[in-house]
């Protein structure tokens, strides 16, 4: 139980537990049962939060949220779940690693997130991982073995990432990320190769530049070829080096809609510093 709220109640989960649900139920400790409705989910990070209308005579207590970034290796943690069907399991361990990077569902990466030997299986994906004191620290989320079973691999999303999708999924059913407009590529000359620009987009209304379709004729023949040379290279956004496409969508996501970062490309062997004012994903 995340919070309570005029009668309602909010749970935080995984994205990936209730993806492609048609009817979800919630379960409680003295096998009441609830339906519940999904509030908002973001595949970004793997977490869903769903809202129930719990029974008047069944007293419901948040549990309490903890500092993530206070963990460290060598910390005992619990966690929570309901592993291969049998609920209310609980199992510790310690925190193993920290700052690990993890592919979500959509393929981008989750970065910060806590390793753990604590034993996570199927069906403990969305339990908490607590400290010793039982605040939640981290949603467990991911194991790392070739049998789907514990092998003492077992990864959480931290509390303080949740932190900040929560009153978002709340308030708007999806996280509002900022928006930049285009894709790119890795260049082998380094930097950023811009693939796409989107019409009428941020990029696009700054004027980065994306591959033209050039025209090429021979006697009789003609054919149509994009060049991606005559594509912008993006080195740097607000002065800061970029190589690969998270470091670049990571720094944008750390950003807010309608503010504006400063993309430094390479054009025709010139050096451009060109402003760009984000807008709101329409991605959830």
């Amino acid at each position: 139980m995340l919070k309570t709220e005029a009668g309602d109640g909010y749970i935080l989960t995984n994205h990936h537990v209730v993806r492609g649900a048609s009817h979800l139920l919630v379960t409680f400790y003295d096998g009441t049962t609830v339906q519940a409705s999904l509030v908002g989910f973001d595949a970004h990070t793997d977490l869903a939060v769903l809202k129930i209308n719990p029974p008047k005579n069944l007293a419901l207590s948040p549990i309490p949220l903890g500092d993530s970034s206070e963990l460290e290796v060598g910390r005992r943690v619990l966690a929570i779940g309901n592993p291969f069907g049998f609920d209310r399991t609980l199992t510790e361990g310690i925190v193993s690693s920290i700052g690990r990077t993890i592919k979500s569902e959509n393929g981008r990466l989750i970065k910060g997130i806590i390793q753990t030997d604590a034993a996570i299986n199927p069906g403990n994906s969305g339990g908490p991982l607590l400290d010793l004191s039982g605040k939640v620290v981290g949603i467990n989320t991911a194991i790392f073995s070739g049998t789907r079973q514990s092998s003492g691999i077992s990864f959480a999303i931290p509390i303080n990432i949740a932190k900040n999708i929560i009153p978002q999924l709340i308030e708007h059913h999806r996280v509002l990320r900022p928006e930049l407009g285009l894709d790119a590529i890795p260049d082998e000359r380094g930097g950023l190769r811009v693939l796409r620009v989107s019409p009428g987009g941020p990029a696009a209304q700054a004027g980065i530049q994306g591959p033209k379709i050039m025209v090429y004729r021979y006697g009789d023949m003609e054919w149509r070829q994009m060049e991606r040379g005559f594509a912008d290279l993006i080195v740097a956004v607000d002065n800061q080096q970029v190589n690969s496409i998270d470091t670049l969508m990571s720094y944008i996501e750390s950003k807010k809609p309608n503010q504006v970062v400063t993309l430094t490309v390479v054009r025709a062997n010139r050096l451009l510093k060109i402003p760009v004012k984000l807008t709101v994903s329409a991605q959830d």
